[in-house]
């Protein structure tokens, strides 16, 4: 018989919203049921005071704690893994980058052994492949070499022998992207804007197929360009106009200033937000240098002021934010209620990946994911599948 655990003394965050009067049954992985305290008798977990969460789910993250899972290790996955459950993650699904076939054939292999290991750190839910189907205007920080067409010979091979493929990233104005986005669709594999240079038309077209997601969204996406004189709406303002759609920000305050994340809140609305890290492996790193990318073919970046830049500073080259600080500052600079913040980096994601009714809620008979956090979103103790992984004490 599954040992159980109470889970209590803290406000609860609940869809319904907080409650400072519930505690939480865990029975084995599970939550068993949400409770009066009143009933639940003396808490085994005491979480004194401070709010007791559903555990953040990060849907695009390259690494963290000095690794980064094109490294091809699986130390690397391993150890990105446990220094983000150090920050409140207790799922992710780890994010490629544009690369060789070799590359991506052995990230691959090493993710599905990372699966079978992984027992201290963030639960691997699949993965994402940002790239390489992306315009070569808009690749940022993606190795133009590696680029390609979205075209049946590129991407069956990579879908056809890789179940754990559970999203990738496209510019949707390449051509084949409109077939490759019925395919992921069909396949039940979420498809979503990325590194374009579409117009909003293009976009539209790419929603009535099956894109549903804009990744990183303002980075490395067009928005208002002025062709001879008329302007033309891009891929920023076709998120907006379209209210089924859900974009993903780097809610930092850095790659999105507070005026920005205020906008996307006021017009997409909580429900459609969903925050990640898309963090590199400088996060939960002091500042200095670092590679951007794998240590074979990584390029130099200099970690400063919460951010990576190219070494001449001219421009951002990737995250170092945790889980804990972008629901951190989306709550005090979005306009965002705790509540709300919290579902960004929960609730949403779980649907978006297909999670819903296992993940992304304390509720019960989802999974025991759970953190506990103080006043300024500082992690206290994180369980994953009941297990405490992180005790902060």
């Amino acid at each position: 018989m599954d040992k159980k655990t109470i889970i209590g003394g803290g406000r609860v965050i609940l869809p319904s919203g907080i409650r400072d009067d519930v505690s939480l049954i865990v029975s084995g992985s599970k939550i068993e049921a949400v409770i009066p305290a009143s009933q639940a008798g003396k808490p085994d977990l005491d979480a004194g005071g401070r709010y007791i969460s559903p555990g953040f789910i990060d849907i695009h993250v390259h690494g963290g704690g000095g690794h980064d899972f094109m490294d091809g290790t699986l130390d690397a996955f391993l150890g990105a893994a446990r220094i983000h459950a150090e920050h409140g993650t207790t799922c992710m699904t780890p994010t490629t980058l544009t690369c060789s076939d070799e590359e991506l054939q052995n990230t691959f292999r090493i993710y599905k052994q990372a699966v079978e290991v992984n027992t201290e750190g963030a639960e691997f839910v699949g993965l994402h492949l940002e790239g390489p189907f992306f315009s070569a205007q808009m690749a940022g920080a993606q190795d133009p070499q590696y680029l390609k067409l979205p075209t049946p010979d590129n991407y069956l091979p990579m879908l056809d022998g890789f179940d754990e493929i559970v999203r990738v990233s496209v510019a949707p104005e390449l051509e084949g992207a409109l077939e490759l986005g019925k395919e992921l669709r069909r396949r039940g594999i979420v498809a979503s804007i990325a590194h374009t240079a579409a117009t909003s038309e293009q976009c539209e077209a790419a929603f009535e197929v099956g894109y549903s997601l804009m990744t990183h969204f303002y980075c490395a996406m067009s928005t208002v360009v002025r062709r001879n004189a008329f302007r033309y709406a891009g891929a920023v303002e076709a998120g907006y106009l379209h209210d089924e759609v859900d974009v993903e920000i780097i809610a930092d305050g850095v790659h999105l200033p507070g005026s920005l994340l205020r906008l996307i809140y006021k017009i997409k609305g909580p429900e459609r937000i969903t925050l990640c890290t898309d963090a590199m492996r400088g996060a939960g790193m002091p500042d200095g240098h670092y590679l951007l990318g794998s240590l074979r073919r990584g390029q130099d970046v200099i970690v400063e002021d919460g951010v990576a830049k190219l070494p001449d500073r001219s421009a951002f080259a990737g995250s170092v934010a945790t889980a804990d600080r972008l629901v951190r500052t989306m709550h005090a600079l979005s306009g965002a209620t705790l509540e709300e913040s919290v579902a960004m980096m929960t609730r949403n994601p779980a649907r978006i990946l297909g999670l819903e009714g296992r993940k992304g809620s304390l509720a019960s008979g989802y999974d025991a994911d759970i953190v506990i956090f103080d006043n300024d979103i500082k992690v206290y103790k994180t369980l994953i599948g009941g297990r405490l992984i992180y005790n902060g004490n």
